[in-house]
């Protein structure tokens, strides 16, 4: 089914400050990098705000995760669980038509939604209670034909069975989910033919439905305007971790290397045990390239003022680096692969904090791991570790 956004728009959109507090929640739920696996739950919300979602809305969320518009409007396009589209103040009632439910006459409840709601799915009801639609398998067909109204199942419909449904909850009344001729989960219509002992005891509802009416929101949409805005989701700040010294700095505490220990002191950039043999790493103020002193504001130990010998190493044979983090590396004072073969752990996050759109991607693509290959064994054996994913 083709799904593209309603002709008519608002003009903006913004969460309620509680609903915004609950979205933040729900981003501090993933490390760096990976804020993106948040669109799902938070296109949810905006669409509980207002009941559907519109283009504006589509677009907070994309800017809230750092995303491009489109990314976002591919997964509310594609779930048929996101109305891209004005729905009933009450309720939007969709109707399974998939094989089961088609069979067992979902067609008959298509023609109620049509008397009592509107000719044509996703379209208002003349008060503007209701609307309908058709959609994919809801996977109920135990109990076919079914319906979801709101957030619960209605099932073992019969067109009587949802006109009452409808005169129902146009009333006010959120009727019982789950099956509507009596059935306690999923057994046969006609009564249990077997297992009957563990029918005993049980409590009145299933545990879907009990969860149902304990929540008691099949159609209650979470608004913003009754969502605390102390949320247990809301991540805790960390407490600030002190820096870790390099392998030089702890060499020299330790007395393993006096005149590393004078060198440091003396401000002179020495090798650090932690990278590549040869890879410079300046004293704070100093610039690798040149050994000209700088201000500790304009330039920290990890970078450098300009590519030595006037020309840089192609950084996009990284996997993860392309043009844009690239050029973002080379703003940021890196040039060449032995500068990121020497990150430490301070060094990945110092950089990780520079790098904008690519938060999480040093690590997750292993930079570090791959450039140490490119030093110590060369471009081309490392293209060819590459190609089986070999480091």
């Amino acid at each position: 089914m083709l799904r593209r956004l309603h002709p008519v728009q608002p003009d903006s959109f913004a969460f309620t400050p509680a609903n915004l507090a609950w979205a933040e929640g729900q981003i501090a739920k993933y490390p760096a990098g990976r804020q993106a696996s948040a669109v799902i739950p938070l296109l949810w919300r905006a669409q509980e705000q207002e009941g559907w979602l519109s283009r504006p809305a589509i677009e907070n969320v994309a800017n809230l995760l750092g995303l491009a518009y489109i990314r976002v409007l591919e997964v509310a396009t594609f779930y048929f669980m996101f109305q891209l589209q004005p729905v009933g103040s009450v309720a939007n009632i969709q109707i399974c038509g998939t094989t089961s439910c088609m069979i067992c006459g979902a067609e008959d409840l298509i023609a109620v939604c049509k008397e009592l709601i509107a000719p044509a799915p996703h379209t208002l009801s003349a008060d503007g209670k209701f609307s309908w639609e058709e959609v994919e398998c809801l996977g109920a067909c135990a109990n076919a034909p079914m319906a979801m109204i709101g957030k619960d199942y209605y099932e073992d419909l019969t067109p009587e069975k949802l006109r009452q449904l409808i005169a129902r909850f146009t009333t006010g009344e959120v009727p019982v989910p789950g099956s509507q001729i009596g059935r306690y989960s999923s057994e046969p219509a006609a009564g249990l033919t077997s297992l009957q002992a563990h029918a005993e005891g049980r409590v009145e509802r299933n545990a879907s439905v009990g969860l149902a009416l304990s929540i008691g929101d099949t159609v209650k949409r979470i608004d913003g305007t009754e969502v605390p805005l102390s949320t247990p989701w809301i991540a805790k700040p960390e407490t600030p971790k002190a820096a870790k010294p390099t392998a030089a700095v702890r060499k020299a505490e330790k007395g393993l290397d006096p005149a590393l220990g004078e060198a440091l002191s003396a401000g002179k950039p020495e090798t650090d045990a932690t990278a590549p043999a040869g890879v410079a790493v300046a004293a704070p103020g100093q610039n690798t390239a040149t050994g000209d002193a700088k201000p500790a504001a304009a330039l920290d130990a990890r970078q450098l003022a300009a590519p030595r010998a006037g020309a840089g190493d192609d950084l996009k044979k990284i996997e993860g680096i392309g043009p844009v983090a690239e050029k973002l590396l080379n703003d940021n004072g890196v040039f060449h692969f032995d500068q990121i073969a020497g990150w430490s752990e301070e060094d990945v996050a110092f950089f990780d904090a520079k790098m904008d759109r690519f938060k999480g991607r040093i690590t997750r693509d292993r930079w570090v791991a791959q450039a140490k290959i490119i030093v110590t064994e060369g471009l081309e054996r490392f293209l060819e570790r590459a190609r089986s994913n070999d480091y």
